[in-house]
């Protein structure tokens, strides 16, 4: 989801090896490997969110869970930034962070979160079918990298695959929750774009972990109110929910995920997500009980070969 400025060469503390000037997000066959292998970890993580979410929402509201959610992942970043005693960014970078801040940490938790009040997580899905054909135009828009056909044509059919199953699952019809979705999917890519750029001048980790830490002033007094309105109906369920899209889908998900990009490229990695919603299926199946679709398989077998032209494609 990161995209990589070719005017900001990788400083000493930059993700990987890549030489000085190499913004394509390419590098050896190691690195490469190991950067698909990252990018892939954080789809897995965030493929639990939203079974994740439909679980905090069994005792939290919309707006506690979000607020509880960025406050317990900006605490666990804080800790390691503290541990570690990472230098804070320089100045020059505060600007994207604040974007990776509005998209990722609030705004796609936040408008998701609302949809899955009405909406079931095999619909909510539609996002993240659309997600990596929104990020990679995003990429293209903002570094002036240009995939080649084979590889727009790929990830058009990968998008097209999910989105005519997540449609015809969910009767075409449009909601509200489609609207807070759609919102969702244009905010999330810019700041998988933006993050994906700063993992090539800082480690992908310190990305987000700054980004969080940039909410706290928001987010600490945005669940103090939250909680105050809305109590929370504590479960196993409930705090198993809460504890996951802090910890795993806030936190450590993007860390894999914006070190992956940074190895292998904002268009290629973006494109390991067109597999997110079916594993989200899966999951939904045995963490909610809800029915896997007959259309799922053929529709993974289709999306695996995307995504294998995807990344086989050259930039």
């Amino acid at each position: 989801m990161r995209a990589h400025d070719s005017a900001t060469a990788p400083s000493p503390i930059a993700v990987g090896t890549a030489p000085t000037g190499d913004t394509t997000g390419t590098a050896g066959p190691a690195r490469t490997s190991a950067g698909t292998v990252l990018a892939a970890l954080g789809v897995i993580a965030f493929s639990l969110t939203f079974p994740a979410t439909a679980w905090g929402l069994e005792g939290f509201g919309p707006w506690s869970l979000v607020s509880v959610r960025c406050v317990l992942a900006a605490l666990l970043a804080g800790g390691c930034l503290l541990a570690l005693r990472v230098p804070v960014p320089a100045r020059r970078h505060w600007a994207g962070l604040a974007v990776v801040a509005a998209g990722v940490v609030v705004g796609f938790p936040m408008l998701t979160t609302l949809a899955l009040e009405t909406s079931t997580t095999a619909h909510a899905a539609v996002v993240v079918g659309l997600l990596p054909l929104t990020t990679a135009a995003m990429s293209a828009l903002r570094t002036g990298i240009r995939p080649s056909r084979t590889f727009w044509t790929a990830a058009l059919a990968g998008a097209g695959a999910v989105l005519a199953f997540t449609v015809q699952q969910s009767g075409g019809a449009l909601t509200t929750a489609d609207l807070y979705l759609l919102a969702a999917l244009l905010v999330c890519a810019a700041g998988y774009t933006e993050g994906g750029r700063l993992a090539r001048v800082m480690p992908g980790w310190q990305v987000i972990a700054w980004a969080l830490v940039l909410c706290l002033p928001l987010s600490v007094p945005a669940a103090a109110t939250a909680l105050s309105y809305d109590t929370p109906h504590l479960t196993a369920h409930s705090v198993a929910g809460v504890l996951w899209v802090a910890a795993g889908s806030q936190f450590l998900g993007l860390v894999v995920w914006y070190r992956g990009m940074a190895a292998v490229g904002v268009p290629k990695a973006s494109q390991l997500q067109l597999a997110q919603p079916l594993l989200t299926l899966v999951w939904s199946v045995f963490l909610l009980g809800e029915r896997l679709p007959v259309p799922a398989p053929v529709t993974a077998a289709a999306v695996l070969v995307c995504i294998a032209v995807t990344q086989r494609a050259r930039s």
